[in-house]
């Protein structure tokens, strides 16, 4: 039996439909059971936790053969991060408590940068469970293509992307969240000792200029990116509601300064095989 956290979201979702097909036993971990109803209804069996209960999260694990960790992200961290500190630490104790035969972690492109950004999460978190007495797998997705649903209504409305990426012409590492899904699945199944890495991307690197192309032939009209002043960014995000808005500015700053990338070799990384505009038609399709 597989313990998935997360299986109400993109990746968490598309990993349980993975291992159902294969014809495994799944457990739906969930912080609302009520949530989860069309997984059960799918077979799945149901597990009340929350990731910053260990007691909850170990009786959710008890007795799986692998389990798949998802923590929740925080956009809008306080300092220091300790809303994914408790998380981590409840974790760390729910697994060492449910003893699962093996563990895959959602992590990120980056998780290995040294400068303190909004990905500092996810390198606390590989930090952790490093240690863990049983074989650990950090699966580390490129920039999650589904970003661009932010994009949708401006590309759609006025032919326009505001870019955050930049250059526009400097192709960045991008995955579909179907692909993670796939490959988390596919490497909950695997036997493994201690601890390894996976890097993810998908079928091509994008640019800012390429989604906007991809946004042009899925619309049916033209659209560009421009792209977005760094000096306004801070005034942007708090207008936007955020109170702490550096960890995500240098989380941008790494992309586009080069510092948040794969560490691995490039031929060790593994391909996805949904592209783009795949992505975007279900995005655009969703939004009208």
């Amino acid at each position: 039996m597989y313990a998935i956290t997360g299986i109400t979201g993109k990746v968490g979702g598309a990993a349980a439909r993975e291992l159902l097909a294969a014809g495994h036993p799944v457990r739906a971990v969930t912080r609302d059971a009520t949530r989860a109803n069309a997984w059960a209804a799918r077979g799945c069996e149901l597990a009340t936790a929350r990731m910053e209960d260990a007691a909850s999260l170990a009786a959710a694990f008890d007795g799986a053969t692998g389990v798949f960790i998802l923590p929740p992200s925080e956009f809008d961290p306080e300092p220091d991060f300790p809303e994914a500190r408790v998380v981590i630490d409840a974790v760390s104790a729910a697994i060492r408590m449910a003893k699962p035969q093996r563990v895959v972690c959602l992590s990120t492109i980056g998780a290995q940068a040294s400068e303190s950004n909004l990905l500092t999460q996810r390198t606390l978190l590989e930090q952790s469970l490093g240690d863990l007495p049983m074989p650990v797998t950090f699966l580390r997705p490129a920039w999650f293509m589904e970003n661009a649903e932010w994009d949708v209504a401006s590309a759609r409305d006025d032919g326009v992307i505001a870019s955050y990426l930049q250059p526009l012409d400097r192709p960045v590492p991008m995955v579909a969240t179907a692909d993670v899904g796939r490959v988390a699945a596919e490497l909950l199944q695997q036997t493994w000792e201690g601890v390894r890495i996976v890097e993810l991307e998908g079928p091509h690197r994008v640019s800012p200029n390429d989604l906007a192309l991809a946004f042009s032939r899925v619309l049916d009209r033209p659209a560009r990116s421009e792209v977005v002043d760094r000096q306004d960014w801070e005034a942007l995000f708090r207008a936007q509601g955020m109170k702490h808005p550096l960890p995500r500015m240098r989380m941008l700053d790494g992309f586009n300064e080069g510092w948040i990338d794969f560490e691995g070799r490039a031929d060790a990384i593994l391909r996805g095989q949904i592209d783009l505009e795949t992505v975007l038609r279900e995005l655009v399709s969703r939004a009208v």
